[in-house]
């Protein structure tokens, strides 16, 4: 899975050198001028990691992530500034206000993509190709092999797909909508009831005890009996 990463910066030039960049080191980009345009953007398509500068026109970067924060949907995004402040008073802000990391303009591009990188390595231990465990559940990105116990279990590319985006933050309820933005091409005309289905075709194959929780109205939940490790 490619990590998805929305670039928040109002200059033009210095965003087309990030893009370029972020994509020839393997990422996937959306791009934001401003802090309103991100809020469209973030409501779109919820990416893996936000790359924010603090000085934007109209709403700053630092307001931005704020607003991340406080948002139970997106309160758990990571968030690097990129910014021109470098005093430590700013970095500890920044840091405070809810940053994952801080970047200070001029900055060397290998370095901020190792930063990105580091980040995505303690939110989303499956895009950097960490094995995954939940309960008895066991699942290696990179070998794309999935375990219950002993047991090998052998799942399509969407269950595959589905199982490990759920086993990414167990416990965490996802809507219909959320799982066919993250685990189905968002370019696609995908009927929601294509996530019911490929929850029952897991379900199936894991086996019981099952450990899928359906919260009415909802979504759907990884919850397996014994909690996650």
């Amino acid at each position: 899975m490619t990590p998805l990463v929305l670039v928040v910066e109002d200059d033009p030039a210095l965003q087309r050198l990030l893009a370029f960049n972020l994509r020839a080191a393997g990422f996937a980009v959306v791009q934001a001028f401003d802090g309103d345009e991100a809020l469209e953007r973030l409501l779109e398509r919820r990416p893996d990691l936000v790359l924010l500068d603090w000085m934007l026109p109209g709403r700053s970067g630092l307001d931005l992530c704020r607003r991340i924060r406080r948002d139970p949907e997106l309160r758990e995004l990571p968030v690097v500034m990129l910014t021109a402040r470098g005093e430590e008073t700013d970095r500890v802000r920044g840091l405070e206000d809810g940053a994952d990391d801080y970047v200070t303009k001029p900055f060397s591009m290998a370095e901020l993509i190792a930063r990105l990188r580091a980040v995505l390595r303690r939110s989303r231990p499956a895009l950097a190709g960490r094995e995954l465990r939940v309960g008895d559940l066991r699942l290696d990105p990179a070998r794309r092999r999935v375990f219950r116990g002993d047991r090998e279990i052998h799942l399509a590319p969407v269950e595959f797909r589905l199982l490990r985006f759920l086993m990414e933050q167990p416990g965490r309820v996802f809507s219909r909508g959320q799982l066919l933005d993250r685990v189905w091409d968002p370019a696609a005309d995908i009927d929601p009831r294509a996530v019911d289905a490929a929850v029952r075709r897991l379900r199936r194959a894991l086996g019981p005890p099952d450990p899928i929780r359906t919260v009415r109205a909802e979504g759907y939940a990884l919850e397996p009996p014994g909690g996650a490790d």
